[in-house]
């Protein structure tokens, strides 16, 4: 089953947020006089995601296509926000390499799944606790002053191991996943 792009609301909410990306981009790196207004785009682009989520949970509105266009948007935010504040000084380079080598095999991960399997990853609490910890890492960038940054250092420890755990739920999800199909395959489609 390939997803189909469907527009609903959540989905048209999802596509502004991921054209939102470029211009968040583009006022971080612009410099000090648009951090006010980066901070607000960034906040605005979170509550969007947060309020897609809930009009397609409260309406009936969820997609498959936006099961997979969601996070991926979700990802491209955090990773933008991550590079380019690491371009500006604000952040160590070890936090955008740890992130992207993660969502890399996330991505990679989730689009085996999809074409092998034909199952497309849900969020889990876990994925959902990493992103709200990384929200209110960056969220704090945006206001610390320039000569308490070295703090950042230890402001990214929290949502990178609980990423890293999220990875290792996924990868251990997905293992379970392989061995259940490899039994059916064996066992010639019949469950135990």
């Amino acid at each position: 089953m390939k997803p189909r792009i469907m527009m609903t609301v959540p989905n048209l909410l999802t596509l502004i947020r991921l054209l939102a990306i470029p211009v968040l981009a583009y006022l971080i790196y612009a410099g000090e006089s648009y951090q006010l207004l980066a901070f607000l785009l960034f906040l605005g682009i979170w509550l969007t995601d947060m309020l897609d989520g809930y009009i397609a949970r409260r309406f009936n509105q969820i997609t498959e296509f936006g099961k997979l266009f969601d996070p991926l948007v979700d990802k491209l935010f955090q990773l933008t926000t991550a590079v380019m504040m690491c371009a500006i000084g604000k952040l160590p380079v070890w936090v955008p390499l740890v992130m992207a080598g993660k969502e890399l095999f996330m991505i990679v991960g989730s689009l085996v799944l999809l074409k092998r399997f034909d199952v497309v990853v849900h969020a889990r609490w876990y994925g959902k606790l990493a992103t709200v910890l990384f929200v209110l890492a960056f969220a704090s960038l945006f206001i610390l002053p320039r000569e308490h940054i070295w703090l950042s250092h230890f402001i990214f420890i929290p949502p990178v191991f609980v990423s890293l755990f999220a990875y290792v739920c996924y990868g251990a999800n997905f293992l379970r996943l392989r061995k259940k199909n490899q039994q059916r395959d064996l066992t010639g489609g019949n469950e135990f």
